[in-house]
């Protein structure tokens, strides 16, 4: 028993040291927002083979980006997700963003998790490479969707993996779905 509170309390510190060593100053976000493209189609990311992939690629159709992993709780939210693609593949895309920021549920190199992703859940929707989505290193599609002076219309934040926002047709931030969320939740948002 008191190994394992020692354990907890050794975790608890070590996750709290690192939020605090995560912490974006006012000013770093300024620039991380001020670098960003105020059009969602002049994003871009690197596909999770290292192709760049440019999101005007996706005009006209809505576009869900998710910050998954491997190793966590929602992963078999991949299933519903890879249903939810499959669904509605003509006018939705999806694209998973690989992130290890949460409690390290995604190690795995670009490889093991598109093998993961295949093999344990029949993934075919677009994944990106290994992406930080908040903090010093968020990558700017992420700058973007958590950022109203950006995509001006809410600000968000992502708080554990399988969080999903949605944006329209036409590039607008749409909607943002807690990481606990349904997938399938995003149907009645999509026309």
């Amino acid at each position: 028993m008191k190994t394992a509170l020692i354990l907890i309390a050794i975790i608890a510190s070590a996750a709290v040291a690192y939020s605090f060593r995560n912490k974006v100053t006012p000013e770093k976000k300024a620039a991380m927002i001020a670098a960003t493209p105020k059009s969602f189609y002049d994003l871009s990311y690197t596909d999770i083979n290292g192709k760049t992939v440019s999101m005007a690629d996706y005009k006209g159709k809505y576009v869900l980006c998710v910050n998954v992993a491997s190793k966590c709780g929602h992963t078999p939210q991949y299933s519903k997700l890879e249903a939810l693609y499959e669904k509605h593949k003509g006018k939705l895309v999806i694209i998973g963003f690989p992130c290890n920021q949460f409690l390290g549920q995604e190690p795995g190199s670009e490889n093991e998790i598109q093998e993961f992703c295949t093999k344990n859940y029949g993934v075919t929707f677009p994944l990106a490479s290994k992406v930080d989505v908040k903090g010093n290193n968020q990558h700017p599609v992420y700058t973007w969707l958590m950022n109203k002076e950006s995509n001006g219309v809410s600000d968000d934040k992502v708080e554990w993996n399988f969080h999903k926002v949605l944006v329209s047709p036409e590039g607008q931030w749409l909607k943002a779905f807690s990481a606990g969320s349904d997938p399938m939740d995003v149907e009645a948002s999509i026309k």
